[in-house]
């Protein structure tokens, strides 16, 4: 059953890169332009995983594991990993995608990510990392265990929330320039490989498969849903040590993510080998080595944290998502803000180009 998680992860990498959804763009919109767009279709995505979760669990088809959250390491990783991803140019599934689409920088990226994670896990950083992670506050496992609630009030809360901020882009004007393009395809192959993805039916197809990775990986004998960085790390570990063990439900979901990334980046026209320069290079590796460190010690990335522990309201979760927030706007002022003022202009920093529509 392990080769479901090869499918399902090229099936997430095909839907990551045709809808460009970047959650270290979303964050950085928030801080660079006051936009909450990409924001809100990273909560779309949280809140229709959490419903599909917490009927799983209702169902007795998953188990809650939350547990008692390590704030220290959540927090100092979270910033980390935030600083980092602005440096680096993209969170660990941004770095998977855009290596599928032939970004040098975000392979080079990539391997510090797991090279990174894979030394607070199973190498010689693997003390520190269980140090700062063994400072608990055992009393916050998850908000509705605290409210003594059940957790579908929660959900219904929060979906109606983000229900209406939807509804408010959605009848917003937009004011992003857009020149159309005539269509090459028709039919599926339009939709599937030319026609611009929104990112809120981006959002609604990666909850759904955030969802199916539940079943999916307890099948295979592993107890998650979605995550990056222990299946990066193992993808390393296996490397060094042959330990056939390690190549697992997680790790071929990352495998299946750059498989995916590749199949939508060259259907579509969008796969070139990319050569960064000094600067971009130094950046990825030491933005990629801080993902993998930042995001070991808080206990998952965008990913694990922000996206799969937030919809099952756990402290840790919310933790990090904040944290994380908080390491992009520092990242932001750090690596693109300054340059500015300085009259540089890095490739984060860089107008947007406008809008590509393939009618």
């Amino acid at each position: 059953m392990v080769i479901t998680g090869l499918v399902l992860g090229a099936v997430l990498g095909f839907v990551l890169q045709r809808g460009r959804f970047c959650v270290t763009g979303a964050f950085r919109d928030v801080w660079l332009q006051r936009k909450t767009r990409w924001l809100t279709a990273f909560l779309i995505v949280i809140a229709v995983q959490s419903v599909g979760y917490f009927a799983l669990l209702q169902f007795g088809i998953v188990k809650d594991t939350a547990k008692a959250l390590p704030w220290a390491a959540v927090i100092i990783g979270s910033i980390i990993f935030g600083v980092s991803i602005v440096l680096a140019g993209g969170c660990a599934t941004g770095t998977y995608y855009r290596s599928g689409e032939g970004l040098v920088g975000s392979w080079i990226a990539l391997v510090g990510y797991a090279v990174g994670a894979a030394a607070m896990k199973y190498g010689a950083l693997k003390s520190t990392n269980e140090g700062l992670r063994s400072i608990t506050a055992p009393n916050l496992v998850s908000i509705q265990a605290t409210l003594g609630i059940s957790p579908w009030i929660l959900v219904a809360l929060f979906v109606a929330g983000v229900g209406y901020a939807s509804y408010r882009h959605l009848t917003a004007k937009t004011k992003l320039p857009v020149a159309t393009l005539p269509a090459r395809y028709t039919g599926l192959r339009h939709l599937l490989f030319e026609k611009t993805w929104h990112p809120f039916a981006t959002a609604l197809v990666i909850g759904v498969i955030a969802i199916a990775a539940y079943p999916l990986s307890y099948a295979a004998g592993r107890q998650a849903g979605l995550g990056i960085t222990t299946p990066s790390a193992d993808l390393v570990a296996y490397a060094v040590t042959g330990d056939a063990k390690l190549i697992n439900w997680g790790a071929l979901l990352v495998v299946g993510i750059l498989i995916g990334s590749f199949i939508a980046a060259k259907g579509s026209g969008e796969f070139r080998i990319r050569i960064p320069d000094t600067q971009q290079t130094l950046r990825s590796v030491v933005g990629g080595l801080g993902m993998g460190i930042g995001a070991s010690w808080a206990g998952g990335c965008t990913i694990g944290n922000s996206m799969v522990y937030t919809a099952q309201f756990t402290y840790q979760g919310w933790a990090a998502l904040l944290s994380t927030l908080l390491g992009v706007g520092l990242g932001v002022r750090l690596f693109i803000t300054n340059h500015r003022r300085a009259g540089a202009v890095t490739p984060a920093a860089a107008a947007p180009s406008p809008v590509l529509v393939n009618a």
